[in-house]
C-alpha cells in the first residue's frame, strides 16, 4: 500500500466511524429536544434505535406536543408507532381538538386511529360539519303516485362514538327509509309536496344517529319529482290479469257447452238408430200378422191410407223440410 494514502484513509473512517456514532447516538437530536424544553434521555433515544422505533418521529412529536400544550410521554408515542397507528395524525387530532375545546384525550385518539378511521379528519369533521347528499328515494303515496326525493344531510362527527359505531352507510340507509315511511304514510302526494319539511321533521325526529360515528345536524330535502303513477298501473294490471281469468273461465264453459252438444247429438244419433232399427221390424211383423191371419188386406190399406195422410199433413204444417228432402 502507498504510503501516501494511509492519512486519507484515516480520515475516511474517522469520518464514517462519526456518522456511525451519531446514529446510534443521535446527539443532534438530543440537542434539539433539550432546546425545545422537552426532557428526554439520551440513553433512551438509543434504545428507540434497538427497538426499530425512528428517534426524530418521537422526538419531533414529543416537540410538537409540548409547544401545543399536552402533557404526551414518550412512552406514550413509542408504543402507539409500535402498534401500527399514525403518530404525526394522532398528535395534529389532539391539538386541533384542544384548540376547538373538543374533549378528546391520547388513549381515545389512540383508539380512534388504531381502529381504522382518521382521527384528524374526525376532528375536522366536529369543528366543520360535513354535508352528505343522499341518492335519489322513491316512495309511493297512499294514492298511488310516486315521488322521488333527494336529501342533504348534515352530520358532526361524535367522538366517543368513532370506536365501534356505524359509518356514512348506515347514515344513508336511515335516511333513505325515513323518507320511504314518510311519503307511504302520506294520504296524498300532494301534502308532500306541499309540505318538504314534514319529511325533514319525521325522520329527525327518529334518532337515526343513535348508534352511529356522526350526530345528524340537520335534514334538508333538495328535491322532490314526480315519478310514475303507480296505483294507476297497478290497477291496470289487475284489470288485464282479471280479463285474463274472465276470458279463461269463458272458454272452458264454451268447451264444456260444445262438449255437452256433442254428447247430446251422439244421444240423438243413437237414438234416432234405435227407432230406424224398431221401423225395420215393422214389415216383418206385419208379414207375420199375415201369415198368422191377424192382418187382413183392408187393413192393410186403412193404415196406408192413415199413413199417406199423415206425410201429407206433416207437409202442410211444414212446407220447408220437403224441400229440404228434395235438395237433399
Amino acid at each position: 500500500m502507498d504510503p501516501s494514502l494511509s492519512p486519507i484513509l484515516m480520515i475516511v473512517g474517522a469520518v464514517i466511524a462519526l456518522f456511525l456514532f451519531l446514529y446510534i447516538l443521535p446527539v443532534n437530536l438530543w440537542f434539539t429536544a433539550q432546546l425545545s424544553g422537552v426532557k428526554v434521555n439520551l440513553l433512551n433515544l438509543v434504545l428507540m434505535r434497538l427497538r426499530k422505533v425512528s428517534p426524530s418521529l418521537v422526538v419531533n412529536a414529543m416537540i410538537t406536543s409540548t409547544k401545543a400544550g399536552l402533557n404526551i410521554t414518550s412512552n406514550d408515542i413509542e408504543t402507539h408507532y409500535l402498534a401500527g397507528g399514525n403518530v404525526n395524525k394522532v398528535i395534529k387530532a389532539l391539538i386541533s381538538a384542544d384548540k376547538a375545546n373538543i374533549p378528546l384525550d391520547f388513549k381515545l385518539a389512540t383508539a380512534i386511529d388504531l381502529a381504522g378511521r382518521d382521527v384528524f379528519d374526525a376532528v375536522q369533521i366536529s369543528v366543520n360539519p360535513r354535508v352528505i347528499n343522499t341518492p335519489p328515494v322513491a316512495a309511493v303515496a297512499k294514492d298511488g303516485i310516486q315521488l322521488i326525493a333527494k336529501a342533504r344531510v348534515t352530520v358532526r362527527a361524535n367522538i366517543n362514538q368513532l370506536v365501534g359505531g356505524a359509518g356514512e352507510e348506515t347514515i344513508l340507509a336511515r335516511v333513505g327509509e325515513g323518507i320511504v315511511t314518510t311519503i307511504g304514510s302520506a294520504g296524498n302526494h300532494k301534502e308532500v309536496l306541499e309540505n318538504p319539511d314534514k319529511i325533514s321533521k319525521t325522520v329527525l325526529e327518529k334518532g337515526l344517529d343513535s348508534g352511529t360515528a356522526f350526530e345528524i345536524l340537520s335534514i334538508d330535502i333538495a328535491d322532490i319529482d314526480i315519478g310514475e303513477n303507480v296505483g294507476a298501473k297497478l290497477q291496470t294490471d289487475q284489470a288485464e290479469a282479471d280479463l285474463k281469468v274472465a276470458n279463461a273461465r269463458a272458454e272452458e264453459r264454451r268447451a264444456m257447452a260444445v262438449a255437452s252438444e256433442q254428447e247430446m247429438r251422439a244421444k240423438a244419433q243413437e237414438a234416432r238408430a234405435k227407432v230406424i232399427e224398431a221401423e225395420s221390424q215393422i214389415p216383418l211383423a206385419m208379414a207375420e200378422a199375415f201369415r198368422s191371419g191377424n192382418l187382413g188386406v183392408m187393413d192393410y190399406y186403412k193404415m196406408q191410407n192413415i199413413q199417406a195422410d199423415t206425410d201429407m199433413r206433416e207437409s202442410i204444417a211444414k212446407p220447408g223440410a220437403e224441400n229440404k228432402g228434395k235438395n237433399k
